[in-house]
């Protein structure tokens, strides 16, 4: 079940109109590493999650995702300002200005309709907290590149506070991968010779990595974890 609150997670205004950047920040709406995906992905992927501090993470975090993409329409919106003017836009999608009547819209920069093809999910918790760890980390990359095109303060602060946002769930996602890197997919690992052979098909003077003692995905435990101390 879902509540609305018509309280934006954070407060979002910015400076001027500015369409152009209007048509950019619509990446993080409909794009491959946008917030609809996120939050329809981990969504998904809860339905076979046993686990239910798990399956509750899972949820909480793409309950949050939804509250980005509101933040995210919010400035789509207040970006795109008050008239219909397609020669705004100096590049990228105009269907603002000539399809939505300046509604925010589920496409990406160049106008491409998202699709559930960026959604990503397996029935297995390694591998699907593993595509969700990658997510956040390229989720992040996409906000970096959007924070360095914008010299809007109000702009600026909004996406720091998603590039971070990104950042405390991908630590999320490596906790719970913590929890169950010996079960599913990852159990098992390197036990057969195949998958500790390492084909030297470069030949440029050696190998730099070894198979010798093949481990499963992990990553060191997060700093401020239940295990760690704070």
């Amino acid at each position: 079940m879902f509540k609305y609150d018509r309280n934006l997670l954070q407060p979002v205004k910015v400076e001027k109109p500015n369409p152009t950047y209007a048509a950019m920040l619509v990446e993080q709406l409909g794009g491959p590493q946008g917030e609809l995906k996120a939050a329809m992905q981990y969504i998904s992927q809860s339905f076979r999650i046993k686990d239910p501090e798990i399956k509750d993470l899972f949820m909480d975090i793409a309950a949050e995702e939804l509250s980005h993409m509101e933040m995210v329409s919010t400035a789509v919106n207040l970006l795109n300002g008050h008239d219909v003017q397609a020669e705004a836009v100096e590049s990228g999608t105009i269907e603002h200005h000539v399809l939505t009547g300046l509604a925010p819209h589920l496409v990406n920069g160049s106008g491409v309709p998202w699709t559930a093809a960026y959604v990503n999910v397996t029935g297995d918790l390694p591998a699907d907290l593993l595509s969700n760890i990658a997510a956040e980390q390229r989720a992040k990359v996409v906000y970096e590149y959007l924070h360095r095109q914008i010299n809007d303060k109000h702009v600026r602060e909004m996406i720091d506070f998603l590039l971070n946002r990104e950042e405390a769930h991908n630590t999320l996602f490596r906790q719970a991968l913590l929890k169950v890197q010996d079960s599913g997919s990852s159990r098992d690992w390197g036990v057969d010779e195949n998958a500790r052979l390492y084909f030297d098909l470069s030949n440029v003077g050696g190998r730099q990595f070894s198979l010798e003692q093949p481990q499963p995905p992990s990553f060191q435990q997060p700093a401020g974890s239940p295990d760690q101390p704070h």
